[in-house]
């Protein structure tokens, strides 16, 4: 998709969130045939190295941390980004509550040292426990998926480093039918967001269709975990409709995008026309930011 102008309009001012996704970073080491952010049309049209340089990207968080109260920094993989800690370190210094969405696969205790401090929530990108699913579904390394201990140990080691833990888990015909409640218990996660598989324009179509849910399996997963919240699990069900202009987010070239449409639609670059002009062009919910519970406590103490 291209650019929108960089003209503001006034009739589509809109209140900004308190959170933000950022992307800072278009490669990833995994293929996951449903994600959402693939970000291929940035890379081949706007961006060919898929991310923006260290300083802009430093200029761009310093920015974003003066607006939102909480940066999300995503991916692609964001651990694959050397100057990950820098940016977040911006952001902390800044007053932002930081989180981290990672595939796992590189968040090692070396990593985990220099994030020490400064992230405050790690977020898992977890979808079934059997990792013959997670091949099947892409979400693996060179065709080889994490196994459960390694997700269980990374838990432990979140925790220990001070930070906050929260799931990530797509729902899609390959493991609707699970119950991963005993795994949940054992994992421990603050949060729990469940997102029924969707199709996003020019990002997953043509691989995500075979994995497509129906709605009461996708129903029927949620009801089946419920008892979770007893034991403080917050669950956060994200139907498809849920997921369409309910969140603030920046691509890896630093623009604001929205999903509204069915596929991405690109603000001009923050950077060049100010937070104001780049938010005014893209559609945003506030009432489902809401509905998805978008407003919890994430800073501070839990």
């Amino acid at each position: 998709m291209h650019s929108l102008s960089a003209t503001p309009s006034p009739a589509t001012a809109q209140v900004m969130p308190p959170s933000v996704n950022f992307h800072l970073w278009e490669p990833c080491n995994m293929r996951c045939r449903f994600c959402f952010a693939t970000f291929q049309d940035v890379r081949k049209d706007v961006l060919p190295k898929g991310h923006l340089p260290k300083q802009e990207a430093l200029k761009l968080v310093e920015l974003l941390a003066l607006r939102f109260q909480k940066i999300t920094f995503a991916g692609g993989e964001p651990l694959l980004c050397p100057w990950l800690p820098e940016l977040v370190a911006a952001a902390k210094a800044r007053g932002a509550t930081t989180m981290l969405v990672t595939n796992g696969s590189r968040l090692d205790a070396d990593t985990l040292a220099r994030l020490h401090g400064v992230m405050d929530w790690v977020t898992l990108s977890i979808d079934s426990m059997s990792p013959q699913t997670h091949a099947a579904l892409g979400r693996a390394v060179h065709g080889k998926a994490l196994p459960v201990e390694h997700y269980l140990t990374l838990a432990e080691r979140i925790r220990a480093a001070g930070m906050r833990l929260k799931v990530n888990t797509v729902v899609t015909n390959l493991n609707a039918g699970e119950d991963q409640t005993a795994f949940l218990r054992e994992l421990r996660p603050e949060r729990w967001k469940l997102l029924r598989v969707l199709s996003v324009e020019g990002q997953n179509t043509g691989k995500v269709e075979p994995l497509f849910c129906p709605r009461e399996d996708f129903d029927a997963f949620v009801a089946r975990h419920r008892g979770l919240e007893h034991d403080g699990i917050v669950l956060v069900p994200e139907d498809n409709e849920d997921m369409r202009g309910s969140y603030a987010m920046v691509d890896p070239a630093g623009r604001f995008f929205d999903n509204v449409q069915g596929g991405h639609r690109y603000s001009a670059p923050i950077l060049q026309h100010g937070l104001d002009a780049a938010w005014s062009q893209v559609q945003f919910s506030i009432d489902r930011f809401v509905g998805r519970d978008g407003f919890y406590a994430f800073g501070g103490e839990s």
